[in-house]
């Protein structure tokens, strides 16, 4: 994973004053990463209104509808970390994961992403760090996985 996350991508000291403005930030980061067009960001914005991409222990996956995949350039993740939180429908969140992917790409992303997220001890450390290069780390998979 750490080829489609760019370090420009991560941002750790975000704010956002609801959960919509949190999704258009996200876009906005994969935009100025070059991974997807303009319009890739209120797409990202309508999948949240049909089916929350909140996932549990203050993490989402905001990533665009299946109409804006046209607007994708390449695969490409972002991580935007809010500190203050960010109100999801009820719930809280401190960690947003932004998806871009053309094709079914974004199903390999999220399973990968599922892989990491539902280690305690990772999902926590990506939530709590203030340190770009923990967080590359962090969302590479271990050696033992890629070769299995």
């Amino acid at each position: 994973m750490p080829d489609l996350l760019d370090r420009a991508a991560v941002r750790l000291d975000a704010v956002a004053a609801d959960r919509d403005d949190a999704i258009r930030q996200c876009g906005r980061t994969l935009l100025d990463v070059g991974a997807v067009d303009a319009t890739y960001v209120e797409a990202m914005v309508e999948r949240e209104r049909s089916i929350s991409t909140y996932v549990g222990e203050g993490v989402a996956i905001p990533h665009g509808t299946l109409a804006g995949k046209d607007a994708v350039r390449h695969d490409a993740l972002c991580v935007l970390r809010f500190p203050g939180g960010v109100d999801w429908d009820g719930n809280h969140v401190v960690l947003c994961v932004g998806i871009a992917a053309k094709g079914d790409g974004h199903v390999r992303l999220l399973s990968e992403l599922a892989q990491i997220l539902l280690d305690p001890d990772k999902a926590r450390a990506l939530r709590e760090t203030t340190d770009v290069d923990e967080v590359l780390r962090l969302l590479q998979p271990d050696a033992e996985e890629v070769t299995q």
